[in-house]
């Protein structure tokens, strides 16, 4: 089995980049791609929401680790990019909303940048997943 390339359906579809990418071994990983506060269609949720956004951004996220085999209880490690001076406690807020009672949380990197691929989106969210 080679590498695959995750486009689920239901998401927005983009010819210069993947979702995610799934490599075998004998742990599965599964690499998710900066997911943001986009719907299928390519629409911002929540513009100027961070929560919102948030929200959005791991539902992305739990669909591409559904494509690749595997659950939110699968990841290891997640990468937040938050833009400027924007108040993290709402996007915490989501994430444990969207983490509830999985048990131990992976690993996660929180870094503020000065923008990201679209001057709408407030949040990126991109994540590691071992399915053994």
């Amino acid at each position: 089995m080679g590498i695959e390339r995750l486009n689920p359906k239901g998401m927005h579809s983009n010819p210069a980049y993947s979702q995610g990418v799934a490599l075998p071994a004998s742990a599965r990983i599964v690499l998710i791609g900066g997911q943001n506060g986009i719907d299928a269609d390519g629409r911002i949720v929540g513009k100027g929401d961070i929560a919102a956004q948030t929200a959005q951004a791991l539902a992305n996220l739990a669909m591409v680790l559904e494509a690749g085999g595997a659950r939110p209880e699968d990841l290891v490690r997640l990468s937040i990019y938050i833009v400027g001076d924007a108040d993290i406690r709402p996007a915490f807020d989501a994430w444990m909303a969207f983490w509830a009672d999985r048990g131990p949380p992976p690993v996660v990197t929180g870094i503020r940048v000065l923008g990201l691929a679209n001057p709408d989106f407030l949040i990126e969210i991109e994540g590691q997943a071992a399915v053994v």
